[in-house]
């Protein structure tokens, strides 16, 4: 199987806490930013969905933390979308030092929500293979 899709990013010293950990809230950003990046790739941009009058909302998400991060380590944000039958979708993310360590798994459940009848789209993947320009990268 081919590597996931993945960004790089740098612990800054002001997304630490107290313990001089990577604090916990800005794991959500992380793996927010590798998922935009991936859409990204993929040729789909937040103003192309927007267009299309649809948005992603997550719906749940679940942090497994393994390992710290401290300031100034590099990790590997990865992004893999798993497709099922009906309304959602799934993103596995982990967060990787560059040593291939886990610092934490990421599970998020995800839907697109029509944004003028505010309800989940009914089938996310159509819209996805009508906006990208490489669906591979989106598992389809």
């Amino acid at each position: 199987m081919a590597e996931p899709f993945s960004v790089r990013v740098t612990v800054r010293g002001y997304e630490t806490d107290t313990q001089g950990h990577l604090n916990q809230a800005v794991y959500l950003n992380y793996v927010e930013h590798a998922r935009w990046m991936l859409l990204q790739a993929a040729g789909i941009t937040q103003a192309a969905l927007l267009g299309r009058g649809v948005g992603p909302v997550a719906l749940e998400t679940n942090i497994r933390h393994l390992r710290e991060l401290l300031a100034g380590d590099e990790v590997d944000v990865t992004c893999v979308f798993e497709w099922g039958d009906g309304r959602t979708f799934r993103f596995r993310q982990e967060v990787r030092k560059t040593d291939g360590t886990v610092s934490a798994e990421v599970t998020s459940v995800v839907g697109l929500l029509d944004l003028e009848r505010r309800r989940l789209v009914a089938d996310p993947r159509e819209i996805f293979k009508e906006l990208a320009t490489d669906v591979g990268l989106l598992g389809l």
